[in-house]
């Protein structure tokens, strides 16, 4: 069995054919997650038994001081990073019992990823760059990963600068690529870590409009963010305390963190 049929039957048995372990319908449910790492100094936990449950549609925005966990956080979700205990399943895959191997192709499927500093490959241009995931995952014919990220980029106003190098763009236009790519593959989930750290407080809210404009369409966005300014304009705000959720504001399933209810402002 392929590994892409192998996360499709994760995700047939999570709708309703017997994995009883996933017990809501939430797009992202995290239960009971703990990361901890071993450093020269001892143990440190990085995030200590989360439980978040997040919808299909919603923008969530995660805050919290330097080393709170917010970063641990969308590691998990996007599987970059592995939990140390607990469960989490992201659009009905259990993704804390996929290999490695398995693991990235089901997050090249599910998740786009936009990051503080870009991560654009810098021998391949705007269009090559936004091209990339679909040749990963081998998705649409090569004629149509053309034309899909032509039509990204014009999504992003970059399209005029669809055979530049990342060298010759800004840091908004280098992120408004980042984003064409995240969205390549059409993945329900967008997360993103410190999408605007650097960028200036004008392009920083053209990316943060971009984004709206994704939630409308019917994309579910977390979004890691230090600026509270931003962090006030999504639906939903979750913020964390050394590895643990403090505080939820705004709409969204009622959270849990290590069996007490978190206090949830209006």
């Amino acid at each position: 069995m392929s590994i892409l049929a192998k996360i499709k039957q994760y995700q047939r048995a999570a709708n309703g054919d017997g994995l009883s372990t996933q017990a809501s319908h939430a797009l992202i449910e995290l239960k009971q997650v703990v990361k901890t790492y071993i450093t020269p100094a001892g143990t440190f936990v990085a995030l200590d038994g989360v439980d978040l449950s997040v919808n299909a549609g919603e923008f969530v925005a995660i805050v919290g001081k330097s080393g709170s966990g917010k970063s641990t956080l969308i590691n998990m979700i996007t599987g970059i990073d592995r939990p140390t205990a607990g469960e989490m399943w992201v659009n009905g895959t259990p993704v804390h019992a996929l290999s490695e191997g398995q693991t990235a192709v089901w997050r090249g499927h599910t998740i786009g990823v936009v990051f503080q500093f870009f991560q654009l490959l810098p021998t391949l241009t705007a269009i090559e760059n936004v091209m990339l995931p679909m040749d990963y995952c081998r998705m649409y014919s090569l004629r149509e990963r053309w034309e899909r990220a032509v039509h990204l980029l014009e999504q992003v106003d970059m399209a005029r600068y669809a055979h530049q190098l990342p060298a010759a763009l800004s840091g908004g236009q280098q992120q408004s690529v980042a984003i064409a790519r995240a969205l390549a593959n059409d993945p329900p989930i967008l997360a993103a870590d410190e999408p605007t750290g650097n960028l200036d407080s004008r392009t920083a809210d053209v990316v943060f409009r971009l984004f709206e404009a994704l939630v409308d369409s019917g994309k579910t966005i977390l979004m890691v963010t230090h600026d509270s300014d931003l962090a006030r304009r999504v639906g939903r705000t979750i913020t964390l305390a050394d590895g643990r959720i403090v505080n939820e504001t705004g709409a969204g399933p009622a959270l849990h963190n290590g069996g007490q209810h978190v206090h949830k402002s209006a």
